[in-house]
């Protein structure tokens, strides 16, 4: 048994934003009041000047086993979702041999529960081998446990093609998540297409990229019902395209990553720093600005990492064949806290429902209450917790971080999945 003692709750589903005390028994929470007197034997967590909500959610994480364990694997994978806040993530598929069957579902659920710190739910391939051509096995990966669907990595380039993936899925009660890229547009870019790619004679990635898609696989979700969750978005076009979506009624959603939220093409230098080489690229100040005002407004459903760890070697090289992604996991808290919620541009209640609420209604999983009856799924963030981002910071294997010598603020200090205690004031259990 254990006692919550004094943390500010905040669970925009019960209407919550007040001090309250948490006890949590047998993996369920089992009261939640102003004031709980500690039952005999229980352990006291004092709670002062924390925020306690529902368990944060990342879904869209790539852990890289199995194939590639030397960048991550699922044990490092969650050690650094656990030390970020996380009780859940949901893994990409593209790994070695590709998310494309129950059976590699079901190897990593099992390989997560042996490692006992958070739930993975692992997104399985739209398409055998991801290469766009054939069906993967979209029920078997259903009934073993998938959470939603996506060839993460690339887009479904054909129309076609993505209309049967969407036909199917739609069967399931599944979301595809679609990574919007037209790559007859994007060709060799490496960075946005615009004055840092004029300035740096770099190949250029255009915005229309990721639009064109965005606005096929909306039409698609038009004619099928299917429910589309639109990935990593990036632009301003593609938020507006959103938008309209979302007000002719339609079942789409959409995610934003801190890096397109506060990075820009302007951080990328001659200084070639490959950190900043991400797909889709870092767009415009503009573009940036408009994704923050859709996450404050509710246009943006979901916050997420796009955590892609690389080895050493495949980011220390030069920019042009350098590996796409930053890691981001164990910064996303920390940004938002410094960036948005103590700035007063993000309430407590919105970053609770982009970043624990909306992801679990997008995958289909059970909600997660700060109530009585809920499982005990829980995250307390410390929001003057000062956070360095060093490679020694680090619990993932790569130190990739887009965000590498930022002073920032704000850091969960305890997680709690099913009553057991992951993150113990900072560090992993």
């Amino acid at each position: 048994m254990i006692l919550l003692k004094g943390a500010h709750g905040v669970d925009p589903q019960v209407g919550l934003d007040e001090p309250v005390d948490v006890l949590i028994d047998g993996g369920a929470i089992v009261e939640v009041a102003p004031a709980i007197d500690a039952p005999e034997g229980a352990e006291v967590v004092d709670c002062a000047g924390k925020v306690l909500m529902p368990g944060l959610v990342d879904m869209h994480v790539h852990f890289r086993e199995p194939g590639f364990e030397y960048k991550e694997d699922i044990e490092s994978g969650c050690r650094a979702a656990t030390h970020g806040g996380y009780t859940d993530v949901a893994t990409m598929p593209n790994t070695q041999p590709v998310t494309d069957n129950g059976t590699a579902v079901a190897f990593q659920i099992v390989t997560a529960e042996k490692v006992g710190l958070n739930r993975v739910h692992p997104i399985g391939a739209l398409t055998r081998g991801e290469d766009g051509e054939a069906l993967a096995e979209i029920g078997d990966m259903t009934f073993a446990g998938a959470a939603g669907f996506s060839d993460d990595g690339h887009g479904v380039q054909s129309a076609g093609m993505m209309r049967t993936c969407m036909e199917y899925v739609s069967q399931f009660d599944r979301a595809v998540i679609a990574h919007c890229e037209d790559e007859s547009l994007t060709g060799n870019g490496v960075i946005n297409e615009g004055r840092a790619s004029t300035r740096l004679g770099m190949f250029g990635w255009p915005a229309l990229g990721e639009e064109l898609e965005v606005m096929r696989d909306i039409e698609l979700c038009r004619l099928t019902g299917c429910p589309l969750h639109v990935a990593h978005i990036s632009t301003a076009r593609s938020l507006d395209l959103v938008r309209a979506a979302k007000a002719d009624g339609l079942p789409v959603t959409c995610e934003v990553t801190p890096h397109h939220l506060f990075l820009t093409e302007e951080n990328i230098t001659d200084s070639y720093n490959t950190n900043l080489k991400v797909n889709p690229p870092l767009r415009t100040r503009d573009d940036a600005a408009a994704l923050v005002e859709g996450l404050l407004d509710g246009s943006i459903d979901c916050l997420v990492s796009d955590h892609a760890p690389h080895a050493t070697h495949e980011k220390d090289c030069e920019f042009e064949i350098a590996y796409f992604g930053t890691i981001g996991l164990e910064t996303t808290v920390p940004l938002m806290m410094t960036n948005l919620v103590e700035k007063g541009l993000l309430s407590w209640p919105r970053f609770v429902e982009v970043a624990a609420v909306a992801p679990r209604r997008v995958l289909r999983l059970e909600p997660v209450r700060l109530e009585a009856g809920s499982v005990a799924d829980l995250t307390l963030i410390d929001p003057e917790a000062p956070v360095t981002v060093t490679p020694e910071y680090f619990e993932s294997k790569a130190e990739n971080s887009a965000f590498l010598g930022q002073r920032l603020h704000g850091a969960a200090s305890d997680v709690f999945v099913a009553g057991k205690r992951t993150l113990a004031n900072g560090v992993v259990q």
